[in-house]
């Protein structure tokens, strides 16, 4: 099965800042990760010269720790980008997935919470 082929893996839903850089650049900007999953993420950004192809280093903040992953640009158009995870070693893949747990566990904490009130509602 060739890379075309390959089904995205599921995406959660999120809202973080980042910041983004070209791999050759040097000026860096903000962005927005609209979704994210271990394959790669929705970039929502105003760089307008941004294209498929380009690779970019992300900087995630979480949890009180910094790290840049590269990335590469799979499509893009006026509102953001598709990119996909270029990890280097472990610890990147190990940022994303802490992420994505952070997010869903906050995620279930609301949920049990709303229907804790509905639960006392009812």
């Amino acid at each position: 099965m060739s890379s075309q082929d390959q089904v995205p893996l599921p995406r959660i839903p999120l809202k973080l800042d980042v910041e983004f850089r070209r791999s050759y650049g040097r000026n860096s900007a903000g962005g927005l990760l609209k979704n994210i999953s271990l394959s790669g993420a929705f970039l929502e950004h105003e760089v307008e010269a941004i294209k498929a192809g380009d690779k970019l280093q992300i900087t995630f903040k979480v949890g009180g720790r910094s790290r840049k992953v590269n990335a590469q640009v799979i499509w893009s158009n006026s509102l953001g980008s598709g990119i996909k995870f270029l990890p280097t070693n472990g610890r990147d893949v190990q940022i994303v997935d802490d992420l994505m747990y952070f997010v869903e566990s906050k995620r279930k904490t609301r949920r049990s919470l709303l229907d804790d009130i509905f639960k006392q509602a009812s």
